[in-house]
């Protein structure tokens, strides 16, 4: 038994087979009473079963909640804000989901007076540093168990023998079937890591893609999608208001019906290492392309321009961990005051794969100016002459320079 005292842990608890051996591996290791915390961040499988599973490991207080609202209004949706993209490609589904998660356990500590959490994330990955950086910056004083980190269960096998050994309740029949992937779903994504998957070269196999069918495969004919935005957020599609939640349920099914958000890509971890993982996201897909044809409308060329040089920064801050940071903090509000003006309507066609902007307008803030850019007699709106100015003094530097050279 572990020499540190611990009373009580909030464990993040899904009722599988590996939060279900935590279980009891943190009774018999600590000593301790165990609150359960299960969360429904829209990973598509019903969460309740983990009420039942816990109460028949003897477990008092069982935490079950439905957080897909508050995890696509308050975390997702700030980070479409930003056009948030890690290294080019990843679209942080992920990353975004643990500031959230870890936010409740710590919560829930404090109501049941737990002096401890435990999660199960791995030593090798990023979620580990994601939950626990969560949880110090908002409870500086909690222990934190990460029995990975621990014990010498490192194979499924030995889970699934430590889970006969002690009683617990799995359905080893389907355990057997498992996917042979290590995937991890919420509103915004479905990735996969493992497997085939462990050598770059290998195409994934169709059958692995659970939310989106292949773009070969997809509809002949496009479907045309209208999103209206007020201050850079999703408020209704198609003319019809949705919450934040309802706004990707929507589009992650009819991306998923059109081929679009698959994505494969070999990413830098946080903890020093590359891992190959392959990504859906429809939602996300077609969120990032329309908000950037919302700006483009509607926000100035600088204030575009200098939330483009941020965005590299914000993303890694997601990516690392850092949500709670003050400096994510300083950056939202910077990123939520350029989104005053992000308002109208983006039209987008999707098409075996692809999300194509077909239009966009905006009575209130748009920018574009008809009068100025045709290509046709302005009236005078814009005197050509001006530019010859404007060029010379931009090439006065260089001109300097180049009779320098001669």
């Amino acid at each position: 038994m572990s020499t540190n005292k611990v009373n009580k842990v909030v464990l993040a608890y899904s009722g599988g087979l590996d939060t279900s051996v935590i279980l009891k591996w943190l009774e018999d290791e600590y000593g301790c009473e165990v609150v359960t915390f299960t969360a429904d961040i829209g990973q598509g499988e019903e969460v309740e079963p983990a009420r039942a599973k816990a109460q028949a490991m003897g477990i008092k207080e069982i935490y079950i909640e439905d957080l897909r609202e508050e995890f696509a209004r308050d975390y997702v949706f700030p980070m479409f804000r930003a056009n948030a993209i890690y290294e080019g490609e990843y679209l942080l589904g992920t990353s975004i989901a643990r500031p959230l998660i870890a936010k409740r356990l710590v919560e829930i500590a404090k109501e049941t007076g737990a002096d401890a959490i435990s999660h199960g994330a791995t030593g090798k990955g990023n979620d580990q540093v994601r939950f626990e950086l969560g949880a110090y910056a908002l409870m500086p004083d909690v222990k934190i168990i990460a029995p990975w980190r621990e014990w010498d269960l490192l194979s499924r096998e030995k889970l699934m023998k430590y889970a006969a050994d002690h009683g617990i309740d799995v359905d080893f029949a389907k355990a057997g079937k498992k996917s042979p992937y290590s995937m991890d779903a919420n509103l915004l994504h479905i990735s996969y890591e493992g497997d085939i998957l462990e050598d770059p070269w290998n195409e994934p196999e169709e059958d692995m893609w659970r939310w989106t069918v292949s773009p070969e495969k997809a509809p002949d004919q496009p479907t045309y999608v209208e999103l209206t935005y007020e201050k850079g957020d999703i408020v209704a599609i198609d003319g019809k208001a949705m919450s934040a939640s309802e706004v990707m349920e929507y589009l992650n099914k009819v991306g998923g019906e059109n081929g679009v958000g698959r994505d494969d890509i070999v990413e830098n971890r946080f903890v020093g290492m590359k891992s190959r993982g392959c990504y859906e996201t429809p939602a996300g897909t077609i969120m990032l392309k329309a908000h950037r044809a919302m700006e483009s409308l509607t926000l100035d060329r600088e204030a575009a321009h200098l939330k483009d040089e941020l965005m590299p920064r914000y993303a890694k801050m997601i990516y690392n961990g850092f949500w709670w940071s003050p400096e994510r903090e300083a950056l939202q509000a910077l990123i939520d005051q350029t989104q005053e003006v992000v308002n109208g309507v983006v039209r987008v066609k999707l098409y075996k794969g692809n999300v194509i902007v077909v239009g966009r307008k905006s009575k209130s803030n748009s920018l574009f100016d008809e009068a100025i850019a045709t290509f046709d007699d302005d009236q005078g709106a814009y005197d050509q002459k001006d530019a010859e100015g404007f060029i010379k003094l931009n090439a006065l530097r260089l001109r300097v320079a180049a009779r320098k050279r001669d």
